[in-house]
């Protein structure tokens, strides 16, 4: 039988760590979150990406922290950013960051 945590380290182990910080226009939380749920699938099923999540910040409404754990930097930065879904992932979410989001990559936990 293979327990949870087995299963959430073998999709973090190793690979990198996508981290972005997106701060939303105030005001515009529920239709980021809307857009968001359009997005979300366009990126999970890039191949590399072994999980994408995001979560809303408890202390500032308007920030969320987007995590998504890729096989290799390439998957993210040639793959899915070269691809058709990237275009659409922008169209549906870019407009909505004040200001833009600086994304940062992380190695496999040490």
């Amino acid at each position: 039988m293979t327990h949870p945590e087995s299963h959430a380290t073998n999709i973090m182990e190793g690979g990198i760590l996508e981290v972005a910080m997106l701060d939303v226009r105030q005001g515009q939380e529920k239709a980021f979150e809307t857009a968001l749920q359009q997005a979300l699938p366009l990126i999970r099923r890039q191949p590399g990406c072994r999980r994408a999540e995001l979560r809303p910040c408890l202390e500032n409404p308007g920030r969320y922290l987007l995590l998504v754990y890729w096989a290799t930097l390439a998957d993210h930065e040639q793959g899915f950013r070269g691809s058709e879904d990237y275009r659409r992932w922008r169209a549906l979410l870019h407009g909505f960051y004040e200001p833009f989001p600086t994304v940062k990559h992380y190695g496999p936990p040490l």
